[in-house]
C-alpha cells in the first residue's frame, strides 16, 4: 500500500461535522515557578507575616532529642563496659562506635514514640477543624499518574470526587489528572477513562486532563508543570500518589485548616494503608496501622510547624509552593546530581526556608493509600527512596535551611545508611569473636601483668545491654499496642484483645525474620549509589505479589548462600555465637521462602479469614474504599487497560478526533532536521499493508511518536484492519 504524507496532506477529505469538544483543560492561569538557589539566601528572601509567631514546641523536642542524647550516653557506658572488661583493642572501640551509631537511631524513634505515646493517650495533637460553614478559596486536587492502570486511579478520583460533591462544597474544587505516562498504551487508555468519566459526572464535572509528552524532572517536573500553567487560578493545590483515597470530609477540613492559618504552607494528613491482602502487605498495613500513630504523632508534636511533607494526601499553598520550590539541578551526573528525586523533602524545606509553615494533622481521618505487595516490590521501590534519600546529603547544608529541617534529611540519610552500619557491626562483632577464640594472648605487655591478657566481653552486662536494644527498638509497636488495647473500638474492630496481640506477636516476628533480608537489600543498594548507580522509575506494581519462584531464587540466592555460611561459620567458631546471630541467620537461609511467601495471596486471605492482623479499617471498611473498589471493578471490565492504543484509534474516528483535538500545537519542523523515531515510525507505516502489520514492527518509542504526530497518525489510520 503506497501511502506518503504528500499524498495525504494533498488528498481533499470531507470533513465529518461533530460537536466540538470541551477542552481537556482549562484556560492558562500561569505562575513564575523560579529556580531556588542552594547555595544563596538572606533573611530578605523570606516572606513576613503579621502578628505574633507561633510558639516552637521547646519542651517537645527537649524531650525527643535530649532524652535521646542520654539513652544513647547510658548505652554508650554500657557497651564500654562490656568490651572494657580487660585490654581494649581496636576492634573493641569500633563496635563502640558503630552501636553508638545505631544506638542514637533507635533511641531517637524511641523517645520521639513515646511523645506521640502520649500526645494521643492525653489529646495533646494539633486538632483538625471539626466543621466548616463555608469555603472561601478554590483547590485544585491533581493526581499524578505514571503507567498506571486507569481501572484504579480513575476509580479512586471519582470517589473522592462523589465524596466531596457530598459535603456541600464541591464548587470549590477541580480535578486534574496529570500524565506523564511513557506508554501508548496507558496513554490512550487514561483518554478513553477521562472522556467515559466527564461524560459520566455531567457538564459541570470539573474534571481536566494533560499529558506531557516528556516526563522531565518526572513527578516534580509533573507538579510544576501544573503550577506555572494552571497554578494561578488555585489559592492550594491538594496533592495525590496514583494509590492515594481521601474522604470529602478530609479533604475539606484540609482546605479549611488552610484558609483558619495564613502562615500554613503545606498541610500533611496521615495516609492509613487499606486494600491490601497479600501477606507481606498485611504486615504492612498491620504494622502502619499500629505503630503509624504514634510515631507520626510524636514527629508532629516535636516538629511543630517545621515539619515534614510525605509528596501525596496533602494540601499545599500554591503561590507559597511557586515562589519557593523550584528545584534546582544539582551539579554532576546522577545518583547524587541531577535532577531531586526525592523532592518531597526538599520542597517542604524550601517552603520553611521561605517563612511558611508545615505540619501535619495525624487525627485527621479519611486519608488512606496502599502498599507494595510483595519483599521485592518493596525493595524496587526502596531503591528509588534509598538514592533519593541518599541525595539529600548534597542538599542538607543548603543556606537558611531550619535545624529541624536538617533532622528530617538526617533521619532520611540514616534510614539507609543504618543498614549498612548494622551490617559492618556484625562483621565486627564476628571478627571479636574470632579475635577472643583463635588469637593468642598477650604474655608481656607493656605494664608487665603477672598474667596474659585476652580481649574479653562481659556477658552479663551484653546481654543486658542485647534486651535493651531490643525494647527500644520495639518499643514503638508495643506504645501502639496498648494504645489500641485501651481503645474499645480499635479493640473490638481489630478482633479483640487476644487476636490483637498474637496479630503483634506475628508481625514482630515475620518483621524480624525479614530484617536480615532487607538490611542486605538496603546495604547493596546504598553500594551501589556510592559507586555510582542510578535507579530509573517504573511504575509501581500494585496488586498481585506473586512473583515467578525462579525470579525469587535469583534475587535471594546469595542471602540464602550468605546466611548458610554465616551460620556454619558461626557454629565453628562458638556456639555462643551461633546462638547470638541465630534471627539473622534463619531470616538469610529461609530467604527464598520467606520472598515466596511475601507474595503469597492465599496465606494473606488465610490469616484474614482467622481475623489476624487485621485492623480497624478492614473490619469495617470505610464507604470511600468501597465505593472505589466497585468503581475499580466496573472500569475493569470496560477493558480500557487491555487493549492497543493505535487499534482503538483506528476503529473508532470518533475518539481518534478527542485524541487529536487533545495533542498540543506541535513547533514546525525545520528541513533538514529528522528526529530517528519518527522517520523510523513513517517508514514502518509507509511500508505496511495492513495495521496488525504495522503494530507488530513499530517499537513503544515509534508509538508514542504516532501517537503525537497528527499527520503520522492519520497516516496509520488510512491502513486497512
Amino acid at each position: 500500500m503506497a501511502l506518503s504524507l504528500d499524498a495525504l496532506t494533498s488528498e481533499a477529505v470531507r470533513p465529518v461535522v461533530l460537536p466540538r469538544p470541551e477542552p481537556p483543560t482549562p484556560p492558562e492561569n500561569r505562575l513564575d515557578m523560579p529556580v531556588q538557589a542552594l547555595g544563596k539566601w538572606s533573611k530578605s528572601q523570606e516572606d513576613r507575616f503579621e502578628g505574633p509567631r507561633p510558639a516552637t514546641p521547646l519542651l517537645a523536642r527537649f524531650f525527643v532529642f535530649g532524652g535521646a542524647a542520654a539513652l544513647t550516653a547510658y548505652g554508650a557506658y554500657e557497651m564500654y563496659a562490656v568490651v572494657s572488661v580487660s585490654r581494649t583493642t581496636v576492634l573493641q572501640y569500633g563496635l563502640l562506635g558503630l552501636f553508638v551509631l545505631n544506638f542514637s537511631w533507635i533511641a531517637l524513634a524511641f523517645t520521639g514514640a513515646l511523645v506521640g505515646f502520649f500526645a494521643l493517650l492525653f489529646g495533646w495533637a494539633k486538632q483538625p477543624p471539626k466543621t466548616v460553614a463555608r469555603l472561601a478559596s478554590r483547590t485544585a486536587i491533581v493526581m499524578p499518574v505514571y503507567n498506571e492502570l486507569t481501572a484504579r486511579t480513575f476509580a479512586a478520583l471519582e470517589a473522592i470526587r462523589e465524596s466531596v460533591e457530598a459535603t456541600g462544597h464541591g464548587a470549590a474544587f477541580d480535578y486534574f489528572i496529570l500524565s506523564d505516562s511513557t506508554n501508548p498504551d496507558a496513554w490512550i487508555a487514561e483518554e478513553r477513562a477521562f472522556l467515559r468519566l466527564r461524560e459520566k459526572a455531567g457538564p459541570d464535572s470539573r474534571f481536566y486532563y494533560r499529558h506531557r509528552e516528556k516526563n522531565h524532572h518526572r513527578k516534580a517536573g509533573n507538579i510544576a508543570d501544573f503550577v506555572t500553567r494552571w497554578g494561578g487560578a488555585y489559592e492550594h493545590m491538594l496533592v495525590l500518589d496514583a494509590d492515594s483515597l481521601m474522604t470529602g470530609d478530609c479533604i475539606v477540613r484540609l482546605a479549611a485548616a488552610m484558609e483558619a492559618d495564613p502562615r500554613a504552607g503545606i498541610i500533611q494528613s496521615l495516609p492509613i494503608i487499606v486494600n491490601r491482602n497479600t501477606l507481606f502487605a498485611r504486615l504492612q498495613q498491620f504494622a502502619a496501622r499500629l505503630a503509624g500513630p504514634v510515631i507520626a504523632t510524636g514527629l508532629a508534636v516535636w516538629s511543630g510547624r517545621d515539619g515534614n511533607y510525605w509528596g501525596h494526601n496533602a494540601i499545599i499553598r500554591t503561590r507559597a509552593f511557586a515562589a519557593h520550590c523550584g528545584l534546582p539541578d544539582l551539579k554532576g551526573k546522577p545518583p547524587f546530581g541531577g535532577h531531586v528525586l526525592s523532592h518531597d523533602f526538599v520542597e517542604a524545606a524550601l517552603m520553611r526556608r521561605g517563612g511558611w509553615s508545615v505540619y501535619m494533622l495525624p487525627e485527621l481521618e479519611g486519608s488512606y493509600e496502599e502498599s507494595p505487595p510483595s519483599l521485592i516490590d518493596l525493595s524496587v521501590r526502596d531503591r528509588r527512596w534509598c538514592q533519593g534519600n541518599l541525595q539529600h546529603s548534597r542538599i542538607i547544608g543548603a543556606r537558611g535551611l531550619r535545624l529541624p529541617t536538617r533532622q528530617h534529611f538526617a533521619t532520611g540519610i540514616m534510614s539507609y545508611l543504618a543498614s549498612p552500619l548494622w551490617l559492618l557491626q556484625l562483621v565486627v562483632g564476628i571478627a571479636l569473636v574470632l579475635q577472643t577464640t583463635y588469637i593468642r594472648p598477650e604474655y608481656f605487655s607493656r605494664d608487665f601483668r603477672l598474667f596474659p591478657s585476652w580481649p574479653r566481653f562481659d556477658p552479663e552486662r551484653a546481654l543486658w545491654l542485647f534486651g535493651l536494644t531490643m525494647a527500644v527498638l520495639l518499643a514503638p509497636k508495643i506504645l501502639g499496642l496498648i494504645l489500641m488495647l485501651v481503645d474499645g473500638a480499635k479493640r473490638r474492630a481489630s478482633g479483640g484483645a487476644i487476636r490483637l496481640t498474637l496479630s503483634a506477636f506475628i508481625e514482630i516476628i515475620l518483621s524480624a525474620l525479614v530484617a536480615p533480608i532487607l538490611m542486605l537489600i538496603q546495604s547493596g543498594s546504598v553500594f551501589q549509589i556510592l559507586i555510582g548507580g542510578d535507579t530509573g522509575w517504573n511504575p509501581q506494581r500494585r496488586d498481585d505479589g506473586s512473583i515467578p519462584l525462579r525470579d525469587i531464587v535469583r534475587r535471594h540466592r546469595w542471602h540464602t548462600l550468605l546466611g548458610v555460611l554465616t551460620g556454619l561459620s558461626a557454629f565453628l567458631i562458638a556456639t555462643s555465637l551461633f546462638l547470638w546471630m541465630s534471627p539473622t541467620i534463619l531470616g538469610l537461609v529461609l530467604a527464598i521462602p520467606l520472598s515466596w511467601l511475601s507474595g503469597s495471596l492465599a496465606a494473606g486471605l488465610a490469616l484474614k479469614r482467622l481475623g489476624l492482623l487485621q485492623t480497624p479499617d478492614e473490619y469495617r471498611v470505610p464507604p470511600i474504599v468501597e465505593r472505589s473498589n466497585e468503581l475499580q471493578r466496573e472500569n475493569a471490565a470496560s477493558g480500557f487497560d487491555d487493549e492497543d492504543a493505535l487499534a482503538v484509534l483506528h476503529r473508532d474516528r470518533a475518539f481518534r478526533e478527542q485524541h487529536e483535538a487533545m495533542l498540543p500545537h506541535r513547533p514546525h519542523r525545520e528541513r533538514g532536521e529528522f528526529e530517528s523515531d519518527r522517520v523510523m515510525a513513517e517508514a514502518k507505516i509507509i511500508d505496511a499493508e495492513k495495521l496488525d502489520e504495522a503494530l507488530a514492527w513499530l517499537k513503544p518509542k515509534e508509538r508514542m511518536v504516532v501517537l503525537n504526530d497528527r499527520a503520522l497518525l492519520s497516516l496509520a489510520m488510512r491502513l486497512k484492519s
